[in-house]
């Protein structure tokens, strides 16, 4: 197991050193289940009196916390902040491929930077060009003309169809798709002729998308999304969705087409969004949102009705169903007030 001394792991998190810098850590934990080769964090103070049976070789907290703290300590403005990039010195994921499976498929007609990655029984078409440093898992499809950027991970099972463009260091899960038609048929009388989508899908750089994702590519001009763009997984966004830098979408959200979403947005899990309207930049929809109008305004949109006991919730949706009818008696006491 890989370790790193405390001492150069507070120098490389630029955090205050506090306690023994010599101490080994070998990884980072909760701080109810970390052991004394473990590096834990606190982010709230709320919690501080767990630090008293907290068992871990060091504690990230703020300076407010460190008095409650008996072990080492790395004293930081954001506990939470510097947990992630901790996580990131630490992390042991394995990578999707290393070097190129004797299984792979290339064709002669791709191009492939230096150091690339290639697992096994994945295919390469013709046209393909992946930048420096590209790994693609296990599985992969990657179509005709697509174009890959240098440092990105695709893990396996992955399918980028043709012309689709993803950027640098942007990272793909599993069973994701990339490119597929977008929903488009004309109605002949009763039966629906597709309409060939014949745009393609835009990755910037720095992108991360979860497992099971759909992004479905254009009808004429391309679905586009922006720089820094996370997105969770079993989203589904449709043909012609374009989101701004830096916007996060949680899991299991539904993106009709034609929608254009700004920048540092945050779309709650299981919301639906309708198509063929925009949401302004720094908009927030709270978790199964369902947006029908757009938002213009940045702040905090919420819809729905919250989880109650079974027998207060049937009381609510009663009231819900007879409110057209309360509605017109308030309306006709109303006019009476008035008459009076």
């Amino acid at each position: 197991m890989a370790s790193i001394r405390l001492a150069d792991l507070a120098q490389q998190l630029d955090a205050q050193l506090h306690g023994d810098g010599s101490l080994a850590i070998t990884g980072i934990a909760s701080m109810h289940s970390a052991h004394s080769e473990q590096i834990t964090f606190l982010s709230n103070s709320r919690y501080r009196e767990q630090l008293a049976s907290c068992n871990a070789g060091a504690v990230v907290l703020t300076e407010a916390d460190l008095p409650f703290c008996q072990s080492a300590a790395l004293v930081v403005k954001n506990p939470y902040l510097t947990y992630a990039r901790m996580a990131q010195i630490l992390d042991t994921t394995p990578a999707p491929a290393q070097d190129i499976a004797p299984s792979a498929v290339i064709s002669p007609e791709a191009k492939l930077g230096d150091q690339v990655s290639v697992g096994a029984n994945a295919v390469i078409e013709s046209g393909v060009e992946l930048g420096d440093g590209v790994i693609i898992g296990a599985g992969c499809f990657i179509g005709k003309e697509a174009k890959i950027g240098a440092g990105t991970r695709i893990w396996a099972n992955v399918s980028i169809y043709h012309r689709v463009e993803i950027g640098q260091n942007c990272l793909i899960q599993s069973g994701t798709v990339i490119g597929a038609d977008g929903f488009g048929y004309a109605n002949d009388r009763g039966n629906w002729v597709k309409i060939p989508q014949l745009g393609t899908v835009i990755i910037g750089d720095s992108v991360e998308i979860g497992a099971c994702t759909t992004i479905d590519r254009g009808a004429l001009d391309d679905t586009q999304i922006g720089n820094g763009v996370i997105i969770d997984n079993q989203c589904q966004i449709a043909h012609n969705v374009v989101i701004g830098d830096n916007t996060a979408v949680a899991g299991g959200v539904i993106m009709a087409g034609s929608l254009k979403i700004g920048r540092y947005c945050q779309i709650g899990g299981a919301s639906v969004i309708n198509g063929h309207m925009e949401i302004c930049d720094k908009a927030v929809v709270t978790g199964m949102g369902m947006v029908m109008r757009p938002i213009t305004e940045p702040g905090v949109y919420s819809s729905g009705i919250p989880l109650q006991p079974n027998k207060v919730w049937r009381k609510t949706a009663a009231l819900v169903l007879n409110i057209d009818e309360m509605n017109k008696r308030l309306k006709a006491v109303e006019r009476k007030i008035e008459e009076d």
